[in-house]
């Protein structure tokens, strides 16, 4: 996680440059961020099968609404808006749970099989306390606490007011850790 941005915003500038453009192109912003764009839309529920399908909606909007983008603003704020909306178009249309057997994960060659079993367990657990939370509390938990963004930023990104944005902050950590409390009892017991 790169809590100030700074990484993401670097490389942003660094395409940019390299580019020649001010702005940057759709396919650069494409390749530079489709990875965050998915794992945003697995955070928020949407099933891995989906993923894909749901990760193009976000970037045929993005390409929809590329002329809108103000350059001078962090491009993953904004990116988050559209999968939020789309995470939330899919959630309404879906009728069944997202099977958490089917999330795949990425492998580090340097781990024991040991440090990967307790990886993919607290990677599950920590996606099942997700799933707990309600989607415009997690929006903002994800955005805050995963994705390093500050509130005030949030608050722009969600089009929501800033004590709004404290408050769910506020109420989806507390959801967190009572369902990641619940869930690891039920684990010891079982």
């Amino acid at each position: 996680m790169d809590p100030s941005g700074e990484r993401q915003k670097k490389s942003v500038e660094q395409a940019a440059h390299a580019s020649g453009d001010r702005q940057l192109d759709f396919r650069t912003i494409f390749e530079l961020e489709v990875g965050y764009v998915m794992r945003t839309l697995r955070r928020l529920s949407v099933a891995p099968a989906d993923l894909e399908d749901m990760a193009h909606e976000v970037f045929l909007a993005v390409h929809q609404q590329l002329h809108r983008y103000d350059s001078s603003r962090p491009l993953r704020p904004w990116l988050f808006g559209f999968a939020f909306r789309i995470a939330s178009h899919y959630r309404r249309k879906a009728k069944r749970e997202t099977p958490l057997a089917d999330v795949d994960g990425v492998v580090d060659a340097t781990d024991t099989p040991d440090t990967l079993v307790e990886k993919e367990r607290q990677r599950r657990l920590v996606l099942a306390a997700l799933d707990q939370i309600e989607l415009s509390r997690r929006a903002v938990f994800v955005l805050h606490e995963l994705d390093g963004f500050t509130c005030e930023e949030i608050a722009r990104t969600l089009e929501i007011p800033i004590g709004t944005t404290y408050s769910r902050l506020r109420l989806a950590r507390e959801d967190f850790s009572a369902t990641m409390h619940r869930l690891r009892a039920r684990r010891a017991v079982g």
